[in-house]
């Protein structure tokens, strides 16, 4: 009889979770389907132009992504700083043009902490049993499960201007892109048949030849920042895939390949 028991509430438990997990595809679906309102879509063209370039059958994936992106994440000011709209628009539509025309999503972030310019952030440094305070100023923070942390001057200019090659926005979701492994170090999730060696080849490749240019004191198309390590390397060369594309796809060919097949999207093709 207490097997019997068992087995009636395990079904149960089953069938709740069941239905909670059905209720939230539901829900999800709904919020894709949802484009933005005239209001929002103005808004939205005028702080992000890049928008302005995708190709029509992309543009209501990143509205009903936008929808979804809001409607996960509550958005804070510090300093001052109070929230409006438009900063959540913004803030939505650079975050989610690295998954416009993809399946990845960011799954743990529920939080984008805003200050209104750069901000400083106070670290212990560890030398031996010797512990060394700093500070550093910083536009940018992204924690592997969230919040992430922006100034607002730099989002708003990132998004205005679409082809200076920096971008703080699609920097630290690169990196939020990038920790959906578990781990951050510029080996994200492979879309499905896109094989490894193809995307070490194309990134270490890539990585030695920016670290040699930057040691060398030469011009360089990605950030000189991407020479610090992998994951930077990562997450600034996905800001020169969406700001200058046609160079990247001229100078670093095997790369750019690797992230349009990553992202799902081809920057070059776009008007």
């Amino acid at each position: 009889m207490a097997f019997y028991s068992f087995l009636v509430f395990a079904l149960l438990v089953g069938a709740a979770f069941g239905l909670r997990h059905a209720l939230r595809q539901r829900k999800i679906a709904r919020l894709l389907a949802t484009p933005l309102t005239p209001k929002q879509r103005a808004i939205v063209e005028q702080l992000v132009p890049i928008t302005r370039r995708l190709p029509p059958d992309l543009r209501p994936k990143l509205e009903g992504k936008i929808i979804r992106f809001l409607n996960q994440v509550t958005f804070y000011g510090n300093q001052g700083v109070e929230v409006n709209e438009e900063m959540k628009l913004s803030i939505a539509a650079q975050a989610c043009l690295l998954i416009v025309n993809s399946p990845s999503w960011y799954e743990t972030i529920r939080t984008v902490l805003i200050y209104p310019s750069a901000f400083e952030t106070h670290r212990g440094t560890h030398e031996g049993y010797i512990v060394h305070e700093g500070s550093d100023a910083l536009l940018g923070e992204s924690w592997a499960r969230g919040p992430v942390v922006l100034s607002w001057d730099h989002a708003l200019k990132g998004g205005l201007d679409a082809e200076d090659g920096h971008n703080v926005v699609i920097h630290e979701f690169a990196h939020q892109l990038d920790a959906l492994t578990g781990h951050t170090n510029g080996i994200p999730v492979l879309r499905k048949g896109q094989a490894y060696e193809g995307w070490e080849k194309a990134m270490l490749d890539a990585y030695h030849s920016h670290t040699q240019r930057v040691e060398s004191g030469h011009r360089t198309l990605i950030d000189p920042y991407g020479a610090s390590n992998h994951e930077e390397f990562f997450a600034e060369a996905i800001v020169t895939f969406f700001e200058k594309p046609r160079a990247l796809h001229r100078e670093e060919r095997e790369l750019y390949t690797q992230l349009s097949e990553l992202l799902a999207i081809d920057p070059v093709q776009w008007g």
